[in-house]
C-alpha cells in the first residue's frame, strides 16, 4: 500500500514545507527604504533581532509529520487522523504568522511585501485535502473487499 497515490501526495507535502523553511516569507520596508527579510526563524534589524521561531517549528513539525504517515499505510484510521492534525497545523501556521506579522509591522512601522514561498504551505494543505480523500477512498475499498469473505 505504500505505491498509492496519497503517499506522492504526501511527500509533496514535506517537499513543498522543507522548501518553504528555507525561503524568505517577505520583506519589510521601511519609510527610509530600507528592507529587512521575514524568515521563519525571525526578522533581522539592525540593532534588533524579532524571533519567530514559532514559525519554523510549525513548519518543522508539520514536515515530520507528513513524513512519518508515510510510512502508517498499515493503519489507515491513524494515518488519516495525522494527516488532518497536520492540516490543523498548518491553519494554525497561517494564524501564527498574521499574528507575527501584525505585531513586527507596528513595531518597524514599515510596509511588508510577500514573497512567493507564502504559498507553499496552502499548497500543503490543498495536497493533505487530496491525501485525506485518497486514504478515505482505500479504507472504502478494504471493508467492501472484507464484506465480500
Amino acid at each position: 500500500m505504500i505505491q498509492r497515490i496519497q503517499t506522492v501526495y504526501l511527500l509533496l507535502v514535506v517537499a513543498l514545507l522543507i522548501t518553504a523553511l528555507c525561503l524568505p516569507l517577505g520583506t519589510f520596508v521601511s519609510t527610509e527604504m530600507v528592507n529587512y527579510k521575514f524568515t521563519n526563524l525571525g526578522v533581522t534589524q539592525a540593532d534588533n533581532f524579532y524571533s519567530t521561531w514559532g514559525l519554523f517549528s510549525i513548519l518543522l513539525l508539520s514536515a515530520i509529520i507528513s513524513f512519518a504517515t508515510i510510512f502508517l499505510f498499515k493503519n489507515r484510521i491513524l494515518q488519516l487522523r495525522m494527516t488532518i492534525f497536520s492540516t490543523i497545523l498548518l491553519v494554525g501556521y497561517y494564524i501564527t504568522f498574521l499574528v507575527f506579522l501584525f505585531n513586527i509591522k507596528s513595531s518597524l512601522g514599515a510596509s511588508f511585501q510577500i514573497n512567493w514561498a507564502l504559498c507553499l504551505p496552502l499548497i500543503s494543505i490543498i495536497l493533505n485535502y487530496l491525501a485525506i480523500r485518497a486514504i478515505g477512498k482505500d479504507e472504502v475499498l478494504v471493508k467492501a473487499a472484507d464484506r465480500l469473505r
